[in-house]
């Protein structure tokens, strides 16, 4: 009776531990399904097109044109305007803007690296 017993509780053990097995690797099944999910969005994010539009650079002209330090929003829009600097130097009317010792500093402030186009 004993031995039969013993048989039972092996056999039981192995059947929790092979559901545990399989929870587990639902689980892990999951967590790489949402991983890939997770870096195809953020991929996607980032390959958006962004709008070039100088006026998107308004909130700067204070600080480009001061001494007074760029805002938050002034940082925020340069960062989505860094891909348009090359295009917006080529422009003869924003070339002196944009090339300006202002507009250099408010980059670096804003932690832009001046474009090298």
């Amino acid at each position: 009776m004993l031995k039969c017993s013993n048989s039972l509780l092996s056999i039981e053990a192995k059947k929790k531990k092979n559901h545990l097995q399989v929870t587990v690797m639902k689980t892990a099944s999951k967590l790489a399904v949402f991983t890939v999910l997770v870096l195809l969005l953020a991929e996607a994010h980032i390959s958006v097109a962004v709008k070039c539009s100088a006026i998107q650079l308004s909130p700067c002209l204070g600080a480009i044109t001061s001494n007074s330090a760029p805002s938050i929003l002034c940082c925020s829009r340069i960062r989505e305007q860094k891909p348009c600097l090359c295009t917006y130097l080529k422009n003869p009317s924003l070339r002196n803007y944009v090339n300006s010792p202002g507009s250099k500093k408010v980059a670096r402030t804003c932690g832009v690296p001046y474009p090298k186009c």
